[in-house]
């Protein structure tokens, strides 16, 4: 009986721990996560104190653009704040083609509003932040049945249909959005456009796209609308949903 309670106890004392202990320490004790914060936490402070940035970010922004091969991290520290752009960093490589995912196995990244509803410190692909891919505008567009799924900002500079970094990119990706989640952040908005609007070439290359349900024009103003009120106020825009799966402001 002594026994039993000094395990009962021992477990009691763990969960109690374990319960403690923040969102920033748990990942800290995986290894890929530890070494990222020794190999790139000053780093990533010098970099915050350059551009007049307080690290770390309580709130962060990812906007990705598939044909321009970028992901932008913007962050800030307060409610009312406006967004600041942080940092830049390439995009491995492109699955697919221009245009929104619509069923399993076609290969195609995502294009819309999501948020990062997944940390996986074990990831295959060294770190990995998964997207809420279905959100409600795909479900209803998307096929009903297989519209696919566990879409990823990964590491290893490779894809089937996700985000893909190089291993030291993730890393710093990684921890700013540890740090935010960590600070409060529950919903990490991530917002995947086909091309960089403000980028002439890339529009222009847009406009001779099309898919093959003819929405595409229709859809890509949909994102754009997004876009511009951010690039206008550096705020995140209030984006909704109707019964047809449109995206709307």
């Amino acid at each position: 009986m002594k026994r039993f309670v000094v395990l009962v106890l021992i477990l009691l004392g763990t969960a109690k721990i374990f319960a403690q202990q923040s969102f920033l320490d748990n990942q800290k004790m995986f290894p890929k996560v530890g070494e990222a914060y020794r190999e790139k936490e000053e780093l990533l402070k010098k970099e915050f104190e350059k551009k007049g940035l307080t690290y770390p970010a309580k709130y962060m922004f990812v906007r990705s653009f598939k044909l321009d091969s970028e992901m932008e991290i913007w962050v800030k520290n307060n409610v009312s704040d406006t967004f600041r752009l942080f940092k830049s960093y390439r995009v491995c490589t492109l699955s697919g083609k221009m245009g929104p995912k619509r069923k399993e196995g076609d290969r195609q990244v995502p294009e819309g509003f999501y948020y990062i509803n997944d940390f996986n410190p074990n990831s295959s692909y060294h770190l990995s932040l998964g997207i809420n891919y279905p959100n409600f505008s795909d479900r209803i567009l998307s096929d009903p049945k297989k519209p696919g799924g566990e879409i990823y900002i990964h590491g290893n500079c490779i894809t089937v249909g996700c985000i893909p970094l190089t291993d030291e990119f993730i890393d710093e990706v990684y921890i700013l959005a540890v740090n935010a989640k960590n600070a409060g952040q529950d919903f990490i908005p991530v917002h995947v456009f086909p091309v960089k609007f403000g980028n002439i070439r890339s529009m222009d290359y847009l406009g001779t796209v099309t898919l093959t349900d003819n929405s595409s024009q229709q859809f890509w103003v949909e994102l754009k609308t997004a876009y511009d009120y951010f690039e206008r106020h550096h705020r995140l825009p209030i984006v909704l949903v109707d019964d047809k799966g449109k995206y709307i402001m």
